[in-house]
């Protein structure tokens, strides 16, 4: 099963990238319920390098450990969960942004193992999560196109 979020903002790429690599300064502000953002092992985008999040969903508080499993220099992060036991229900995580138009759409996935029982009895977080990483995605667009106004204009 992937949980799925796409939204398109209007600038580039590259900025959007810039702020997923800023993420021990942005992660708070990216959501509300984001509460601390660090680096456990290495430092920056790039694969091997591992770090922690805390973040709250559906009112539960979560830490998790994780590290960068494969990175396409502007435009895919990959990661997952280092501990073996979690990685075998939630494989991986990504963001991907794609060139669309004048913007970028970002893309959001969690990649989680369950069966049909499973995905059925979890069906409120899996929903939670959903309305967690939409949020995400409009709240990036709010940072992003109402940012710095200094920023250069979008290339055509």
């Amino acid at each position: 099963m992937v949980l799925q979020s796409e939204i398109w903002i209007r600038t580039s790429p590259d900025q959007v990238m810039r702020f997923l690599e800023g993420m021990e300064q942005n992660y708070t502000q990216w959501h509300p319920d984001h509460h601390r953002f660090e680096w456990i092992e290495g430092r920056g985008v790039a694969e091997g390098v591992v770090f922690q999040f805390d973040e709250e969903i559906a009112g539960k508080s979560r830490s998790r450990e994780a590290v960068y499993t494969r990175v396409v220099e502007g435009r895919h992060i990959e990661f997952a969960p280092t501990s073996r036991f979690l990685r075998l229900f939630l494989p991986r995580m990504l963001f991907r942004v794609v060139s669309e138009g004048k913007g970028s759409r970002f893309i959001q996935e969690v990649h989680v193992r369950v069966g049909p029982l499973g995905a059925r009895l979890n069906r409120r977080e899996f929903e939670a999560v959903r309305q967690h990483m939409r949020e995400e995605g409009e709240n990036l667009k709010r940072l992003l196109e109402e940012g710095d106004r200094t920023d250069p204009p979008l290339r055509p």
